[in-house]
């Protein structure tokens, strides 16, 4: 019994002292407060077009993309298009599928699914869209007699609310900066030493084709995979140099 207990108790500190993404307490406190101003200004304006209720709905999706757009700001699911295609195209598509499909289990598991399909296809992959779509099909009666205008009022008044937030509240922050555009430059190669760059770089297309290999959605960029194969190269001693 002893030992089992040990066991566990070795097991539960692994895992409570792994973190696959290690951040700094500053990280961690600025995308507390991003979080905390988006989703104020959010329900502020949410409240003002429906009751409480329908407001809570709609923004519950918007409660996930605080966390990707304060959180993980450098995500491809974050980026501006992610955000706001994401929503808007999965607002559409469960508003047609309400008004299509009388049984709202139906309605709701398609909707959800073509949203997963048509972010997939037009590059606006963003999980929150998914809840959109539901709040469209479940909502109550102040959100489907809003009809097709749900997508401009709240869904985009919303959106565009997240995203000034959150370009704002990351823009002081050079490591951290939203949206991609508005980052830190990339290592250069130059930056690395001749030695360690000529036997260690990896080339574009080799970047490109690997990650097809994969098959999958990955959530970080080239660019990001690059920046960090670049910052583990500098770490390398030099090459010994022949005598």
């Amino acid at each position: 019994m002893k030992a089992a207990l040990s066991r566990l108790s070795s097991i539960w500190s692994r895992l409570w002292a792994w973190d696959p993404h290690p951040a700094s307490h500053a990280e961690k406190l600025i995308s507390t407060a991003g979080g905390f101003v988006g989703i104020l200004l959010v329900l502020m304006v949410s409240g003002k077009m429906l009751d409480f209720h329908g407001a809570a709905l709609v923004v519950a999706s918007m409660g996930a993309s605080a966390v990707l757009l304060f959180a993980v700001p450098h995500s491809p699911l974050s980026q501006p298009w992610s955000l706001l295609g994401g929503h808007l195209i999965s607002a559409a598509i469960g508003i047609t599928c309400a008004h299509a499909i009388a049984d709202p289990f139906y309605a709701g598991a398609l909707a959800v699914a073509l949203s997963i399909g048509a972010m997939h296809y037009l590059g606006c992959l963003h999980p929150p869209g998914g809840a959109t779509a539901l709040v469209a099909v479940l909502g109550d009666e102040p959100v489907r007699s809003l009809g097709y205008a749900f997508m401009v009022t709240p869904v985009l008044a919303n959106v565009l609310i997240m995203l000034s937030v959150a370009v704002i509240a990351n823009y002081p922050f050079r490591w951290r900066r939203y949206p991609r555009l508005l980052s830190a430059p990339e290592p250069l190669p130059g930056e690395i030493e001749p030695a360690q760059a000529e036997k260690c770089m990896i080339a574009h297309s080799d970047l490109v084709y690997a990650l097809s290999e994969i098959d999958s959605f990955i959530d970080v960029s080239e660019e990001d995979l690059l920046q960090i194969y670049h910052l583990a190269i500098r770490r390398l001693p030099a090459p010994a140099k022949a005598n």
